[in-house]
């Protein structure tokens, strides 16, 4: 701040944001965090399941309070960025004056020395024993000086002073800063005064005016002798130029006459060009040294004028200090005579009034430390009351934390009670299932545990969103209908996945760490930094997820979308509705395929199926050559969960045109079918012993990674953990692929290697990942037991490999060919069709 004003304004700013937001904290808001950038941001499918987060109503009897203790201040002209733009206030010597009394006329005259007018000053500290004023800068002065003067010419008639004495303290005023404040006061006094107000007066005026006629007699003569000087100047270059022509002349004259006879031609010519070069030096040479003698005569001028002047300026400065003795003196008299005259007795001596003026003079001191100390008591008043309330918010906090605490322990003891009974009752055999005591207390284990949110048990509303409901966050489905081997396992991971929620105290402070870096970028573009990386490798937080997978989106095909036209995504859109497009037909076919699990995708009707068919359509028709391929469905409904329309179709072409290689997506399938044996390297490197235990029992489980890689894990993984995956997938790239493939290999590594048979191997790769909960520990496996995981690699294994596909499929394709052409010729071999022409 760049004064005490401005200092208490943003103290009490400061305090009013904290007053509101500790009102707005509450326990609901501390473990599920709200974004601080605008609301505009929630989109996609997920957006409108967002519940409302309830806010605690304000103390109104503390707030009372507030608006009772409050201190009035406002901002000067520059506040904010705009004051901390500004170079920092000239801190010269301090202007300390004490005052007894004022009148209106000083007063205004004293008010061009500071900032602002005298309706805008606000309350301020008091730390000295005296009034302090800021010594005013140069410019201020000049500004003040150059007004007196305004006024003087505008001002007649004006009344007189009326104030009585005005002894000024000057002990401690710069001997500097003296004359300019002095002549600043006594102008404005001279400027109200009329002519014929008192001697004193009388006598400025013509000094005044005896003043200003010298200067306008001094104008005139510097007027005239600048006049005189250029003509001079004049003289001076035109005999010059005279005096050069007669030398020349004479010089050719005589070099004519004695050096031409016998001379050759070429030599006179060398000659003439030397004297001329000879002439011009001698010529710019003598310009020079003219030069040199005004400048000098220039220089003596101005320091004789300078004289002149600062002569001047003490003799005015002379006469001005006598005049501030004599108003002093008449001042002084004055004041003495108005006390003469309201003593009863009728006369005072002058030591009694002295000691009278200082009494008043300190009363009024005493006055204004009494108000700043008001103030100042008032604003720490204020702060208190609002200390204390915070303190009793947070106490009421703990108090109510404390509270669920206890019931949540009593809640643990109930339910380690019931297992002991139930281990106490699977000691006794049993003889039927009917008549088992146990039975019962499974049932009521079971229906406690998966119990969803009622109104009855409003605390565990704090435990969302991991409640065992029908639905997750995502829209999926957590347990299924048809089953009831699944359903029972299903329960079971939900129940798991909601134990993993309620030990997981690092959600917090991860929510914490968003909110934070989100609100550094409110003024400025994100950029790709290690602390943005480092966030979105821990998992984007729900209510900010839109906004980072259009960001990292956007960062991928800037290229692409600055250089289409405004209305690419809906031109291509309708295209592809309005002209014939092969792809239309399978998009229908799979649209009900894509996610039936999921509600936003299970009906024809949902939202989602139109949203996908459009995305589908427009991206078939931008690259006719994939048209489409089933995988693409899946990419497209994990989009559009958090994005629109037209954010998921360049986030379909982010993935298939930037992250993946070319055909991948293709019939042949080309780029996946490499990946897969970029993995497998990577598998034997990273990996060794289940490598070689896959390759003991011969298998082959690119059966199942290959639709991982298809499809980036949809389907395949538990929904808390997919979206972790595609949170880091989309901003660093198709690497995090391969990181996740073989990490979940190793989170489930020693299970794997104690199964010894192919079969139940290729069983249980089915289904393994389903049951990986922990994305925390998953995500740790990724990118940290992994390391080093360089990209450079993967491209040089995806070269090596790709060349070896493409020569395993020209041999393929020369087998093909052999054959029909067998076929043709071979009686025998004409009923036999390829799996191409049965399906054509």
């Amino acid at each position: 701040a760049a004064t005490r004003q401005d200092m208490t304004y943003w103290l009490q700013e400061l305090q009013q944001k904290r007053w509101e937001y500790c009102n707005n904290l509450d326990a609901a808001k501390r473990d599920s965090r709200t974004s601080p950038t605008p609301s505009d941001f929630a989109k996609g499918l997920v957006a409108k399941d967002n519940p409302d987060l309830s806010i605690l109503s304000q103390n109104a009897s503390a707030e009372r309070a507030r608006n009772i203790l409050a201190v009035e201040t406002s901002p000067t002209d520059l506040v904010g960025e705009q004051a901390a733009s500004q170079p920092a206030p000239v801190q010269g010597s301090a202007i300390n004056f004490s005052l007894k009394q004022w009148s209106t006329e000083i007063k205004n005259s004293m008010s061009s020395l500071r900032k602002g007018n005298n309706e805008n000053r606000r309350s301020v500290f008091y730390t000295t024993e005296e009034w302090e004023l800021l010594d005013p800068t140069p410019k201020d002065l000049e500004d003040s000086m150059a007004l007196e003067e305004k006024r003087k010419h505008l001002a007649e008639g004006s009344k007189g002073l009326t104030s009585s004495a005005f002894p000024f303290d000057f002990g401690r005023v710069p001997h500097k800063a003296r004359r300019p404040l002095l002549k600043d006061m006594i102008g404005s006094s001279k400027s109200r005064s009329s002519s014929d107000s008192s001697p004193t007066e009388w006598g400025a005026g013509n000094g005044n005016r005896l003043v200003s006629e010298l200067q306008l007699k001094y104008q005139s003569q510097q007027e005239e002798l600048e006049k005189l000087k250029k003509d001079l100047l004049s003289q001076k270059e035109l005999v010059r130029l005279l005096q050069q022509t007669v030398r020349s002349s004479q010089y050719d004259k005589y070099f004519a006459s004695s050096l031409c006879e016998g001379v050759p031609k070429d030599k006179l010519e060398l000659l003439h060009q030397k004297d001329d070069q000879i002439l011009g030096l001698n010529n710019q040479l003598e310009k020079l040294s003219l030069e040199k003698d005004s400048l000098q005569q220039e220089v003596k001028n101005l320091k004789c004028k300078v004289g002149e002047l600062n002569e001047q300026l003490g003799m005015l400065m002379e006469t001005i200090q006598a005049k501030d003795e004599v108003i002093m003196k008449l001042s002084r008299q004055l004041s003495e005579c108005e006390d003469s005259t309201s003593s009863p007795s009728g006369a005072v001596n002058s030591p009694t009034a002295t000691c009278a003026n200082k009494e008043l003079q300190e009363l009024d001191r005493l006055k204004d430390n009494l108000q700043g100390y008001k103030t100042q008591n008032k604003f720490l008043n204020k702060e208190i009351l609002e200390l204390s309330a915070l303190r009793r918010n947070a106490e009421a906090r703990e108090r109510e934390w404390q509270a669920k605490y206890t019931s949540l322990e009593a809640k643990l003891c109930q339910i380690e009670s019931k297992y002991l009974i139930l281990l106490q009752e699977m000691k006794t055999p049993v003889c039927s299932e009917e008549q088992s005591p146990a039975r019962e207390v499974i049932t009521q284990l079971l229906e406690d545990a998966l119990k969803a949110e009622t109104s009855e048990q409003p605390e565990q509303a704090f435990f969302k969103p991991h409640l065992v409901s029908e639905y997750d966050i995502y829209g999926f489905q957590t347990v299924p209908e048809d089953d009831e081997e699944e359903k029972l396992v299903a329960k079971s991971r939900a129940l798991d996945l909601r134990s993993l929620s309620l030990s997981e105290n690092r959600e917090i402070s991860a929510g914490v760490k968003w909110e934070n870096y989100l609100a550094s970028t409110m003024n400025r573009e994100m950029m790709r930094c290690v602390e943005l990386k480092n966030l979105i490798r821990s998992g984007i937080p729900h209510e900010h997820r839109s906004r980072i997978w259009k960001w990292c989106v956007n960062l991928h095909v800037k290229k692409f979308k600055d250089s289409t036209v405004p209305g690419y995504f809906q031109t291509l859109l309708q295209n592809a509705l309005e002209k014939q497009n092969p792809a239309s037909k399978q998009i229908e076919l799979d649209l009900l395929r894509t996610l039936p699990n999921n509600k936003h995708y299970s009906s024809p009707t949902s939202e989602g199926i139109q949203k996908l068919r459009n995305v589908l359509l427009a991206f078939s028709w931008r690259n006719p050559d994939i048209g489409y391929c089933q995988g693409l469905n899946r990419l497209v409904a994990i989009a559009l969960l958090y994005l629109e329309q037209e954010d998921a179709f360049w986030c379909l072409v982010t993935i298939v045109e930037v992250f993946m290689p070319r055909d991948y997506y293709t019939k042949t399938l080309l780029g996946s079918q490499v990946d897969q044996r970029v993995f497998k390297d990577l598998m034997s490197e990273k990996l060794p012993r289940l490598h070689a235990h896959f390759e003991q029992y011969k298998v082959d489980y690119t059966l199942i990674t290959f639709n991982w890689f298809l499809v980036v894990f949809v389907d395949s993984v538990v929904s808390d953990v997919l979206f972790k995956i595609w949170d880091s997938f989309l901003y660093e790239g198709p690497k995090v692929i391969f990181r996740f493939a073989l990490a979940l290999f190793k989170y489930q590594e020693e299970e794997i290697l104690k199964l010894q048979d192919s079969m139940s191997i290729f069983k249980y790769l089915r289904y393994f990942t389903r049951n990986i909960l922990d994305a925390r520990k998953l995500t740790a496996i990724a990118f940290g037991d992994l390391n080093p995981f360089p990209l450079r690699q993967i491209r040089n294994r995806r070269t090596y490999h790709l060349e070896k596909v493409r020569l395993e499929l020209t041999e393929l394709e020369a087998i093909r060919e052999d054959f029909l052409r067998e076929r043709d010729t071979c009686v025998e071999k004409r009923d036999l069709i390829s799996d191409d022409e049965e399906d054509s």
